[in-house]
């Protein structure tokens, strides 16, 4: 299963979304929308920091001090703020990520990240707050995440089912009920009562849903509208990303993706 609380804790109390909104009221999307009901648009060129050369296997805890230091990546923040400019191409505008909010370790970068799973995997370590996608040779490119506030008890694997850009959000009843100031922000969409995609959207620019075997795993990563909490245990259990890294992640990420949630106990080798 994968390893994300509301996962376990849905398992538990059952499968429905409704059980999802009463254990994490607030980013437990509740529908599916069919792939016919979505249009595409084209994503963004795949940009990264160069990486070091020289830096030292990735794992699973707490990261190496001098991660802290921007002058640890080449370019400095010029070439992050590249990296997390203004988008005005996508459907909606993406507004430039302010880099103060975030420590300089979570921006997307190239690193050294020698891994037995093959290349295309993407492999989540919710301990150190980093996301890694496998490109092999002991490469990956890795971003910073948020994660659910309350952790990972479990690690398991899933597959991307699907992705969606600027997806909407179906509230569950028992939300509406709790919070009716929501119901302002609530419209009739094709799928039911929900808020459209958008940049007010908490799902953010990009969703990627996982699944196991034909089964949704209601465990989603996807892009937010707060980048500021990158690198903390805020969410209420999916994988948030900026919308800049979400909207890179999507681009390389296809249908069928594996994906792997690692222990927060045991390093990955």
């Amino acid at each position: 299963m994968i390893a994300a609380a509301c996962i376990a804790a849905v398992a538990a109390r059952g499968s429905s979304a409704q059980n999802c909104d009463n254990l994490f009221p607030w980013l437990c999307p509740q529908l599916f929308v069919p792939p016919a009901a979505r249009p595409h648009l084209p994503s963004a060129p795949m940009n990264i920091l160069p990486g070091d050369p020289d830096e030292p296997p990735a794992r699973a805890g707490p990261e190496p001090q001098n991660e802290n230091r921007d002058s640890a990546i080449p370019g400095g923040r010029s070439q992050s703020s590249a990296l997390y400019a203004a988008v005005d191409t996508d459907r909606f505008p993406i507004p430039a990520v302010r880099l103060s909010d975030i420590n300089p370790k979570y921006f997307r970068k190239a690193v050294y990240y020698p891994s037995n799973e093959p290349s295309g995997t993407i492999v989540i370590d919710p301990q150190s707050h980093f996301l890694y996608f496998v490109e092999g040779g002991g490469r990956a490119v890795r971003y910073g995440i948020g994660v659910g506030r309350q952790g990972f008890g479990w690690s398991g694997t899933a597959s991307i089912h699907d992705k969606q850009e600027w997806p909407d959000w179906y509230p569950p009843r028992e939300m509406l009920q709790r919070q009716p100031d929501l119901m302002e922000r609530m419209t009739e969409l094709q799928g039911g009562l929900g808020m459209p995609g958008g940049p007010g959207n908490p799902l953010g620019s990009r969703a990627l849903y996982l699944w196991q075997g034909n089964k949704d795993t209601l465990f989603r990563i996807h892009g937010t509208n707060e980048p500021w909490t990158i690198g903390k245990s805020v969410s209420s259990g999916c994988i948030r990303m900026i919308n800049q890294d979400v909207i890179d992640l999507y681009r390389r990420a296809s249908i069928g993706t594996r994906v792997v949630v690692l222990s927060p106990r045991r390093p990955y080798d």
